[in-house]
């Protein structure tokens, strides 16, 4: 089966967490909305009119006959399929969990550059993003960090954040760090002293053989000021 990824054609987003995890399990797919006509086809589905479920917004997987939104819910359809969650209820249970917790980061880091509102360009809210970046990372980003600094310590070796093997919640802990270290250089050198678990895990995924392809190829797109992870020098000092 071939999957379709719908997503905004020009930025990594939210749907760069998926691509890590079809790019990791080798699945067959397509950046709908990055070919010709694909952003045609990605409205007309965001519209609604032709579909059963219609999704609020990208990030969506169309997987056969279910269309499946919301970035931790693709990838809990997508552990469950490729081997990248545990087989036990439990297990998959904790990885949605840590997840979701993944998500919530993710939204405050956006919300850096972007404390008042979404429709406002980040040059009309500046002086809020300086005060809410500068919280973010003295109080969240050490205490979301630690916290799966504290996962990988509790869970034997360190090696993983659930059971023996990877998931696609450690995939996406990799592209925080990556994320942070792009938007964040300076404060992230500090942070990451404290955080070695992570930080190695960190490294070990972008050494897979599948990863590494992948952030080779220009199916990576960059960083960039229009994504979730943006670099001001300002918000970084």
């Amino acid at each position: 089966m071939r999957y379709e990824l719908y997503y905004w054609p020009e930025i990594q987003g939210r749907s760069e967490f998926v691509r890590l995890a079809l790019e990791e399990a080798g699945a067959d797919y397509v950046d709908v909305a990055r070919r010709s006509g694909g952003m045609r086809s990605m409205l007309r589905l965001l519209n609604g009119s032709r579909v059963e479920r219609p999704p609020f917004a990208p990030p969506f997987l169309r997987a056969g006959k279910l269309l499946i939104g919301q970035t931790a819910n693709i990838l809990f359809y997508l552990g469950g399929r490729h081997g990248l969650a545990p087989a036990n209820e439990a297990g998959r249970l904790w990885t949605h969990q840590l997840q979701l917790t993944i998500a919530d980061l993710v939204q405050e880091a956006h919300d850096t550059h972007h404390p008042i509102a979404s429709s406002l360009y980040y040059e009309d809210q500046k002086k809020e993003a300086k005060r809410r970046a500068a919280d973010f990372l003295e109080n969240r980003v050490p205490k979301y960090l630690g916290y799966f600094e504290a996962v990988l310590a509790r869970n034997g070796q360190g090696r993983h954040l659930v059971g023996r093997r990877l998931t696609y919640a450690d995939l996406s802990l990799f592209q925080v760090v990556a994320g942070l270290r792009y938007a964040f250089p300076r404060a992230m050198e500090r942070i990451e002293k404290k955080l070695p678990r992570v930080v190695s895990l960190h490294d070990r995924v972008a050494e897979r053989p599948g990863i590494a392809a992948y952030l080779a190829s220009k199916r990576r797109l960059p960083f960039s000021e229009q994504g979730i992870f943006r670099h001001y020098p300002e918000l970084d000092p």
